[in-house]
């Protein structure tokens, strides 16, 4: 396998980006995490074009960031307010940022792509040694659903509308827990392959990977409306507390 590259994903999306997670839950999330973070700073591992962080730091809270994508950072800075928010290009299972946080966040599965188990553990540590006693960790992320899968590929078509579909071809390597895919979008303005890989994770192995940092599950719901989670969920919003 290539050597992981954190830049990869957003030299390929970057420009559309804002557009593929439009129908997101996002006013949700915001007040979910305005409410976790109890006025104290939040640090966004893999910060984007900054979906969550600016309608964060437009309530008042003190938003910083961390992106391995330059690209996806250019565009958070060419929004209103998004020159006001530090962020820092890096991996976010490894790089640092300075301060102490009330939480940290990783949002839409983005856990998922870092490429391994050890950057994952890395990750999780990497968000302990952010945060301040008493810190909140919250992590969104799909439960993986290998069912689909018909000799270790699928082909599914994600959304449909007038102005645009959007299809995914994937495959699955089971022994490594990764699924390497690719999104097809059409539009008007033309077709777009929009290829990611994601090293899958069961809720409870991130459970296991946040004990090894030193933080334990708090909440765990099917959505940021704060859903019970079951048998049946399809995705999960998990937070981690950690304490001194």
């Amino acid at each position: 396998m290539p050597a992981f590259d954190a830049s990869a994903y957003g030299r390929g999306i970057a420009d559309i980006y804002d557009a593929t997670v439009r129908d997101l839950p996002t006013e949700h999330a915001v007040s979910r995490l305005y409410d976790l973070a109890e006025g104290g700073p939040v640090l966004e591992f893999g910060i984007g074009t900054g979906r969550l962080a600016l309608p964060l730091a437009a309530r008042g809270l003190t938003v910083a960031g961390i992106d391995g994508s330059a690209d996806m950072v250019e565009v958070l800075r060419a929004k209103p307010g998004g020159e006001r928010i530090p962020v820092t290009i890096g991996d976010f299972s490894t790089a640092t940022v300075d301060g102490e946080f009330a939480l940290v966040v990783l949002s839409t599965n983005t856990v998922y792509a870092l490429p391994s188990q050890d950057a994952q553990v890395a990750c999780f540590r990497n968000a302990a040694a952010h945060l301040r006693p008493g810190g909140r960790f919250v992590v969104e992320a799909w439960v993986p659903d290998l069912t689909a899968f018909a000799g270790g590929s699928v082909l599914r078509l994600l959304s449909m509308s007038e102005e645009v579909v959007v299809a995914e071809a994937a495959r699955l390597s089971p022994a490594e827990q990764l699924m390497r895919t690719t999104r097809v979008r059409l539009s008007a303005e033309g077709v777009r392959m929009l290829p990611a890989n994601h090293r899958y994770a069961w809720p409870a192995e991130l459970d296991l990977m946040a004990r090894l940092a030193g933080m334990r599950r708090e909440h765990r719901w099917s959505d940021w409306a704060g859903s019970p989670f079951g048998d049946d969920s399809r995705a999960h919003v998990s937070v981690y507390l950690w304490s001194a």
